[in-house]
């Protein structure tokens, strides 16, 4: 009797992993081809390029990325994120959150004149908040092969009370997660919407 249930128990836990290697060799390639952020910084001025090749709808990708008023519940370290105003492509977007690293922790408050020109990209530029400057502009380019690359460059100055470094490592570091997160997020809503299959 002992062995009888010892049997069907090893027989279900390898039907299981047989199931689960099959779900698996379905599965779709990773959607996300290439991802880079890079940081350099001079005095206060601190400058990011960030890009990622993906293979998913371009659509899915201006709907991430303008997706204003939900950028807080996916992006770390973000807060809050709402529109203020809308007229046209012109959008005055609001948004708190830190920046952080290690034992630094900065809040940072910051409203943004966005201009939008869909679906090809985003300019943004700081109009209030407590960061001294702060521009940034996201490019969306189909690439050969159904492949799609997100860029974001940026230049910002935080004037936070610290050394210029520790603000740079601080913000490198937040900036990394945040454009990953956003990333991620493109491509879980592309499978949410166009499913598994490719």
């Amino acid at each position: 009797m002992v062995d009888a249930v010892r049997r069907r128990g090893a027989a279900l836990f390898l039907l299981l992993l047989l199931l689960l290697a099959s779900a698996l060799h379905g599965a779709p390639a990773a959607s996300v081809n290439r991802i880079s952020v890079e940081t350099a910084g001079r005095g206060e001025l601190i400058t990011v390029i960030a890009s990622a090749d993906m293979q998913v709808d371009p659509r899915t990708v201006w709907d991430v990325i303008s997706d204003y008023d939900r950028l807080a519940d996916f992006i770390p370290d973000m807060r809050s994120s709402r529109v203020i105003r809308r007229d046209g492509d012109r959008v005055l977007v609001e948004q708190t959150g830190e920046f952080g690293f290690l034992f630094f922790r900065q809040p940072v408050e910051v409203r943004l004149a966005v201009s939008e020109s869909p679906p090809g990209g985003i300019v943004a530029h700081a109009v209030g908040g407590n960061l001294q400057s702060m521009e940034g502009r996201y490019a969306i380019e189909s690439l050969p092969g159904n492949e799609v690359r997100l860029s974001y460059s940026g230049r910002l100055v935080p004037g936070f009370q610290v050394p210029p470094f520790v603000s740079r490592i601080a913000v490198r570091s937040t900036m990394d997660r945040q454009f990953r997160a956003l990333v991620q997020e493109i491509v879980r809503r592309d499978l949410s919407i166009r499913g598994p299959a490719r």
